[in-house]
């Protein structure tokens, strides 16, 4: 780990949504220690920006954060932070293919799941959403695990991972 990771993490860690400016200029100081073209500096700023429900503009820092190109960690926490931010924003369809199609990475275990469901609610589409929801649980189940897929089943089909 880095020693800017390391101070980014701190930052994370002492994060204080009540002094919204404060948290703003000190993410803006680590952000500068980095290159221009590094896309650690708009992912981390989108999500100060998405911390204090200003969507708009963390939806910014993150399509810059995208076009940069980030590790796999990273891409895969950006995938449901943009997600959520788009649902937020109330632009549920874009959220849904965001969420849809967010790479898979240990560091948010089916935090996706959880998200893509929130969306697909919002959609009207409830009945995908749970779905969702029960593809995600079932696999930690340690019964019943076969009932439960065949229930999923018979729940409408939401858009695919990786499809």
């Amino acid at each position: 780990m880095t020693d800017w990771q390391e101070r980014i993490d701190a930052f994370w860690a002492g994060f204080d949504e009540d002094r919204p400016q404060d948290m703003i200029r000190r993410m803006r100081a680590l952000v500068a220690e980095l290159a221009p073209d590094d896309a650690r500096g708009p992912f981390e700023l989108g999500g100060v920006f998405d911390s204090l429900g200003m969507e708009q503009i963390a939806a910014a820092h993150y399509r810059r954060a995208l076009e940069l190109g980030l590790d796999d960690e990273r891409a895969a926490r950006l995938a449901i932070q943009h997600g959520s931010t788009l649902r937020n924003l109330d632009r549920i369809d874009e959220a849904i293919e965001v969420l849809a199609h967010a790479p898979d990475h240990e560091a948010v275990g089916d935090a996706r799941a959880v998200f893509l469901a929130l969306a697909l609610h919002d959609a009207g589409r409830s009945g995908e959403a749970v779905r969702v929801l029960v593809e995600a649980l079932e696999p930690s189940l340690p019964r019943y695990r076969r009932s439960v897929r065949g229930y999923a089943r018979e729940l409408p089909e939401p858009p695919r991972h990786g499809a």
